[in-house]
């Protein structure tokens, strides 16, 4: 069995998982990343993509805030490839309780969040499309951020300084030495290939799942997981992030984000044993769409693209059981201390908005057992993409000769990382996604450096299937390039349609009416009536689920 040793081993692949791993190879340290699935496929790639000011948190929770506000800060510094700095507002409706905004107002004080309250005239010049009742409305610095190319760049840049990754590879047992975690047994699902990982110290970040791998190794970590729930509009209804000043509660923030919009979010319990099998209930799309339609009148007869759900990773540390109450604070657990078992730490809790801070806590526990005396650097060092700060018309102008859509397009996903992707050669430029302006350079670029196995990895690195057709008329052409230069065999490439259908449409079918169902009609004669894809009979991921997921779209 092959054998692999290094100094420390990450279980998750998510924003924290990426960022711990980024944070030990900036100290010296060797690590391997371990993720069952692709980057981001848990609950970072499932959330809102709101980049917090922490003024949601600051009436209820003034230390929650301050931490989002000064990781809001460094972000749009390190990060800015990742981030939109639209602005956000929070604003108070005839029905709501006016004491609240003067809460928000005082609790944005003390958590040091940039609040100012302005005239409901000049919110509607900020947003036209709000509802012109409003009553108040507080500006705050919130922005939307890319979770998929956060957790992308954060690997980028650990395996370009040393770091290893393996993506779709599971942890199966720990490796001990009596009460020490001396490593882990993996394998990969796409080679079929087991080995064995020896390290001086593992990290659990493996969110809402850190519960069943401390099952593994023995250990008892209780997760309370608090199922939320968005609905995503087919295009861009707001330009800057939206809020309800009120209390937390389902469907109170309106969330642009590049092409679209996202309604969010619920909040349901669900049972621990449910976290792999968690969907869009009707009840949840009714209040969403209900409640937004108070934000921004008329949202509800837009068309729907989709609507999906992420587990919150919430760890019970008063006792208390509801979603919104169990602490969204950081929970680190040194298991030698707590447990017993040397060289296993866990890291859960927290928000994408604190994964670079949650990392830094955990590489300092890391440090401390390697006895290494070197201080992050996290908060100073830019990602890749983000090393220097150039507008979109200095890119434009630079690139001269290639439509300034596609150029702009390019900067906006991949930053200063664009002229690695733009050259002057029409197949290079050539359209892979019309909706999302995704090139098959672009595809190269995210194959060649990216960790792209198939195409629900490359919709995650780029955007491809994310627009209004859903893929219906790029998802062919993007498995077609991926055979065409030799990324798959030609026999695999149609599998992967099928996977990622399987994955489109778990989240197509909670709105399965109107536009959607009318888009999802012509999806299938292209797919089944053009291309005969219901005769095949599993997807490349071995799901076996190609025929009856056809069919299912047509006959649901």
């Amino acid at each position: 069995m092959k054998r692999i040793e290094t100094d420390v081993i990450i279980i998750g692949g998510g924003a924290t998982g990426t960022g711990i791993a980024r944070d030990c190879v900036l100290r010296g340290i060797q690590v391997v990343l371990v993720e069952k699935d692709d980057l981001a496929s848990g609950t970072t790639g499932r959330n809102h993509g709101l980049l917090h000011s922490g003024a949601r948190y600051a009436v209820q929770d003034v230390e929650s805030a301050s931490e989002c506000i000064n990781e809001n800060r460094i972000l749009k510094k390190i990060a800015r490839h990742c981030i939109e700095d639209t602005g956000g507002l929070f604003v108070t409706l005839p029905e709501d309780d006016p004491e609240y905004h003067h809460a928000l107002i005082q609790g944005c004080k003390k958590a040091d969040i940039n609040c100012r309250e302005i005239s409901v005239t000049d919110a509607l010049r900020i947003e036209p499309n709000l509802n012109p009742t409003i009553i108040h409305a507080l500006t705050v610095p919130d922005g939307t951020i890319d979770p998929f190319r956060l957790a992308a760049a954060n690997i980028l840049d650990a395996v370009e300084r040393g770091g290893t990754l393996f993506t779709h590879t599971k942890v199966t047992h720990f490796l001990r030495n009596q009460n020490t975690i001396i490593g882990v047994c993996c394998h990969d699902r796409l080679k079929k290939e087991t080995f064995e990982i020896y390290a001086k110290v593992v990290v659990n970040a493996s969110g809402v799942w850190g519960q069943n791998i401390c099952k593994q190794a023995g250990i008892e970590l209780k997760m309370f997981p608090s199922k939320g729930s968005m609905v995503i509009i087919d295009y861009r209804i707001n330009n800057v992030v939206v809020n309800r000043c009120r209390k937390p509660a389902d469907g109170d923030i309106i969330v642009p984000g590049d092409t679209v919009s996202l309604i969010g979010t619920t909040s349901k319990k669900i049972s621990y044993e449910k976290i792999d099998e968690a969907v869009v209930d009707d009840d949840e799309v009714e209040v969403l769409l209900k409640d937004g339609e108070k934000l921004i009148p008329n949202v509800s007869k837009t068309r729907m693209l989709r609507a999906y759900c992420g587990i919150r990773p919430l760890v019970a540390v008063s006792g208390k059981m509801d979603g919104r109450d169990i602490s969204r604070g950081i929970v680190r657990v040194d298991h030698e201390e707590r447990d017993g078992v040397k060289g296993f730490i866990s890291i859960a809790g927290g928000k994408l908005m604190t994964y670079r801070l949650m990392a830094e806590m955990t590489t300092d526990l890391v440090c401390a057992k390697l006895n290494i005396n070197k201080a992050c650097t996290t908060h100073q060092i830019p990602l890749p993409g983000s090393e220097q700060k150039s507008s979109e018309h200095k890119q434009i102008k630079r690139f001269s000769g290639i439509p300034k859509s596609i150029v702009g397009s390019t900067h906006f996903r991949h930053g200063e990382r664009a002229h690695r992707i733009l050259q002057k050669d029409r197949k290079s430029y050539g359209l892979i996604c019309e909706c999302e302006m995704v090139t098959a350079g672009e595809v190269d670029y995210a194959i060649n450096h990216l960790f792209v196995n198939d195409i629900i990895d490359l919709r995650r690195r780029t955007r491809v299937g994310m627009g209004p057709c859903q893929g219906a008329l790029c998802a062919y052409r993007a498995a077609g390039h991926m055979a065409q230069h030799e990324a798959t065999h030609e026999e695999d490439a149609a599998k992967m349609i099928i996977d990622f259908f399987e994955e489109r449409w778990k989240g197509i079918k909670p709105i399965f009416w109107g536009d959607a169902l009318r888009e999802m009609e012509f999806t299938y004669w292209i797919y089944q009536g053009l291309f005969g894809l219901g005769n095949l009979i599993s997807g490349s991921r071995g799901s076996g689920k190609g025929v009856e997921t056809i069919d299912e779209i047509r006959n649901f």
